[in-house]
């Protein structure tokens, strides 16, 4: 196979970070110019055989990406992926199972009970279950802060019995040397993104001039580089 590719990584060019992975890849959207990007979304990542699933294909390939690209379309100023968090929800239930307290915080819970006082009884994962919740404008924006807190310290805190992040995608990422630079409310609201992670995206930036060092820091000391309002928002409750 000396002329087939493998690896497949997807770009999109736009202006400003994306948020929304349904927006991002709507065929019927109007067409915008490329020539006046600003921003170029990595959105998807694939090796293209499949006898080469899992295999890692080293630590700066997004790197490389990135000063092709900023070769190439010099008006590029931020490079940043829209990726999902799929093992999210997976821990939350894991959490709710052996943790010995509620992850929503007392204020949290209440303003969800002040919704819908039968919400007061099931933990949180049950909450997520509860069909189209995503679309009840009052009972969303009363989950918006407490899941943005728990993923943002999902993602900054929680480790695998190796040390790595616990959530795959990040750890691909944040060993190419990004940093987490902000989550997404319902980036994601297909059934998959729902059940994975609860909706939520995460713009991991890729800035040249950090990314050996943001590298360094999470194989050397797990240290996550991260935006001032995620690490806030991780530090919450």
């Amino acid at each position: 196979m000396p002329d087939e590719p493998l690896i497949f990584v997807e770009v999109a060019l736009v202006a400003g970070m994306a948020g929304d992975i349904l927006a991002l890849l709507d065929e019927a959207a109007p067409i915008g110019d490329p020539r006046a990007a600003d921003t170029a979304i990595f959105y998807s990542i694939s090796n293209c055989q499949r006898g080469l699933a899992g295999i890692s294909f080293g630590d700066f390939l997004i790197k490389r990406v990135v000063d092709a690209l900023a070769g190439e379309l010099p008006r590029l100023k931020v490079f940043a992926t829209l990726s999902p968090v799929p093992g999210f929800r997976g821990w939350l239930e894991r959490e709710a199972e052996t943790g010995s307290r509620d992850p929503l915080l007392p204020a949290e819970r209440a303003a969800i009970e002040a919704l819908d006082a039968d919400a007061g009884g099931p933990g949180l994962p049950a909450l997520l279950d509860r069909p189209g919740w995503h679309q009840e404008t009052a009972f969303a924006a009363a989950l918006r802060e407490p899941l943005l807190r728990l993923c943002a310290r999902y993602l900054l805190h929680e480790r695998t019995t190796t040390g790595r992040a616990r959530d795959p995608v990040a750890h691909f990422h944040l060993s190419n040397g990004a940093r987490v630079e902000r989550l997404n409310w319902l980036g994601d609201t297909s059934a998959k993104g729902l059940q994975q992670s609860a909706g939520i995206m995460v713009n991991y930036l890729y800035r040249s001039a950090d990314i050996e060092a943001n590298h360094e820091a999470y194989r050397g000391e797990g240290r996550v580089a991260a935006s001032a309002p995620i690490r806030s928002l991780a530090r919450a409750g």
